[in-house]
């Protein structure tokens, strides 16, 4: 257990747990991410997940995939 006060956020992810990538657009269905932007995702920074998530819903649409209940 770490010392009190040293507790880390856990990391913030756009995930919904439909994990199939589109062939067309080569995104998540679920969540609109990269398989690059996936698998290295635990290694970005805060700003750039937050930059990454912000655009998320605008990449769906541009993509003809649907976004999630309350995103975006």
């Amino acid at each position: 257990m770490p010392p009190a006060g040293t507790e880390q956020m856990p990391i913030q992810s756009p995930c919904i747990k439909v994990c199939v990538i589109d062939p067309a657009s080569g995104l998540c269905a679920g969540c609109g991410r990269t398989l690059a932007e996936i698998g290295r995702w635990g290694a970005l920074s805060d700003a750039e997940r937050a930059s990454i998530m912000a655009g998320l819903p605008a990449r769906m649409d541009r993509a003809g995939l649907a976004t999630p209940e309350g995103a975006g």
